[in-house]
């Protein structure tokens, strides 16, 4: 029943967006009472929390696995292009992750496969923690702005927006117009900047 539960609440959220979620609502999903959910999740936030661990149950089966020899970057880009695949997939409730702290088992494992990448990649013991906050806050960020709205073009075209204020009001902006303007090319930018947290990590290795 629980799982019927958390799988109604992130349909719902797929539907109409996180604030749709109550118990109220999911329970007219299931086809119960709200009482009826309390034995499963006493609460919305424990609602909330549920369709966190219901996401990253869904992250294994987006990656694609590498040879058992491949080395750390190969291993970790794996996971990370599964997590943008399950942003891109679930681009409401994906925002949760950036939310809520992720304490159940598959937040653990999925955890422990980053820290085991950057353990391989050499860094010290005592960076490993962090240095997996910085990768994640990255992957987590990029994918929820890529498909939440963030990087959009928006209303205004980049030209229009530089054009609500003078020049001297955006000097950096308008240095910067003939590229600004341009098409973004998201896959590169992202490739790109995995690329730069790959030659920061390495940097960190340990003598």
């Amino acid at each position: 029943m629980r799982d019927e539960i958390l799988q109604a609440a992130l349909a719902i959220a797929d539907e109409r967006g996180l604030e749709a979620i109550s118990m109220r609502s999911v329970a007219l999903r299931v086809g119960v009472s709200a009482m009826a959910l309390y034995p499963h999740v006493s609460s919305k936030e424990a609602l909330l929390d549920g369709v966190v661990d219901v996401l990253l149950a869904e992250l294994p089966g987006l990656i694609e696995q590498p040879p058992p020899t491949a080395d750390w970057w190969v291993r970790l880009l794996a996971g990370v292009q599964a997590v943008r695949k399950l942003a891109a997939r679930h681009p409401s409730a994906f925002s949760l992750l950036l939310s809520r702290p992720s304490v159940t088992p598959d937040a653990l494992r999925a955890t422990d496969f980053a820290y085991q990448a950057v353990l391989d990649a050499g860094v010290p013991d005592a960076d490993v923690a962090r240095v997996e906050r910085l990768i994640a806050t990255f992957v987590l960020g990029f994918a929820a702005s890529e498909v939440n709205g963030r990087f959009s073009r928006g209303t205004l075209q980049p030209r229009a927006r530089r054009a609500q204020l003078d020049p001297a009001d955006l000097p950096a902006h308008y240095r910067l117009a003939g590229h600004l303007d341009q098409p973004i090319d998201w896959d590169a930018e992202f490739e790109a900047d995995l690329e730069d947290l790959r030659k920061l990590v390495e940097a960190l290795r340990a003598p």
